[in-house]
């Protein structure tokens, strides 16, 4: 999906001085810090439950300090730029688009990754494909000076960062269909220094690895038509569909990913898949077929109880 900047209106295209004389000619003064926050809850209050928090992380966002300062100083007049800056980004997040989006940021396993409407938003669900990964890859690697992982669908690169980050011993191949979301990686890699052991390959699933690997993970586009029905709007209309949808049963994607691993897998390798619940059974029955009888299928649920990583050990 191609990155846009963010439309600023034309109040916000105004420059600065003539902007000052209108609010001055007008009588009028831009809120105190604890006033915009009153005004935004409000204006938030149809878009999210949570529009006390959305306004101070907003606000604290384009005021470049932490939510704790907003309460320390409640009586700070914002600037004229501040109040418009503040403004428009409201304005944007009452549109629908997401918070992570608006800050351009977003935590993920204890690590902060830049994210925009190039990549999908990293959910904390996912955290358990690295935690599974993390227990797989706390002895040595057989055979070899050191792990070889794939994270296919890389998107932020959050995974394949957040595993480079606790297994120094790890290089992962990260790979991405879209050439933008493999620019947002890189940035990612650099920002937390892997750059050298997360090598970012632009291809079609497994096709452009080098080499057979350890471990092949992905959180691939996994929804259906029922599920992207369901989708609420801020989702569906503004994180990358491409990220998100996986054919009329969400398994188009994997199902070709099974049939491409044989090739790509080293003795014993493992594969891990963020999956939904329903989509269990089918992904096992398929490993079953790819990889013959002798295989072992496990599912690791979310913290919500629910199936979310389905591991496949090759026999």
């Amino acid at each position: 999906m191609p990155w846009q900047r963010p439309s600023t209106s034309s109040a916000a295209r105004r420059p600065p001085l003539l902007a000052e004389m209108m609010h001055q000619s007008c009588g009028m003064q831009p809120p105190t810090i604890r006033e915009a926050l009153a005004r935004a809850r409000a204006k938030l209050s149809s878009r999210t439950s949570e529009a006390l928090l959305e306004a101070e992380v907003l606000l604290a966002h384009v005021l470049g300090q932490t939510r704790a300062y907003l309460y320390t100083h409640p009586e700070r007049r914002l600037t004229n730029t501040e109040w418009r800056a503040y403004e428009e980004i409201l304005h944007q997040r009452v549109a629908g688009q997401p918070v992570a989006y608006l800050l351009r940021h977003r935590e993920f396993y204890g690590l902060d990754f830049i994210v925009d409407p190039r990549v999908l938003i990293p959910r904390p669900e996912t955290e358990l494909l690295v935690e599974r990964v993390l227990v797989l890859t706390q002895k040595d690697p057989p055979a070899a000076a050191r792990w070889l992982l794939a994270d296919v669908g890389t998107g932020s690169g959050a995974i394949a960062i957040s595993i480079a980050v606790h297994r120094p011993r790890a290089l992962i191949y990260a790979i991405d269909l879209w050439a933008a979301a493999l620019d947002v990686a890189a940035l990612n890699a650099q920002r937390h220094g892997v750059s050298e052991r997360v090598v970012l390959l632009h291809g079609d699933l497994l096709e452009p690895l080098p080499e057979p690997v350890h471990l092949v993970l992905a959180n691939l586009p996994y929804l259906g038509d029922e599920s992207w029905a369901a989708l609420p709007e801020e989702i569906a209309q503004h994180e990358p569909r491409s990220a998100l949808y996986g054919g009329p049963e969400g398994l188009d994607l994997y199902r070709r990913l099974l049939l491409q691993a044989p090739g790509h897998l080293l003795p014993h390798g493992h594969l891990l898949l963020e999956i939904d619940p329903q989509q269990a059974l089918p992904l096992k029955a398929l490993a079953a077929q790819v990889f013959g009888p002798p295989v072992k299928t496990f599912t690791w649920p979310d913290l919500a109880g629910h199936d979310r990583v389905l591991e496949i050990e090759v026999p």
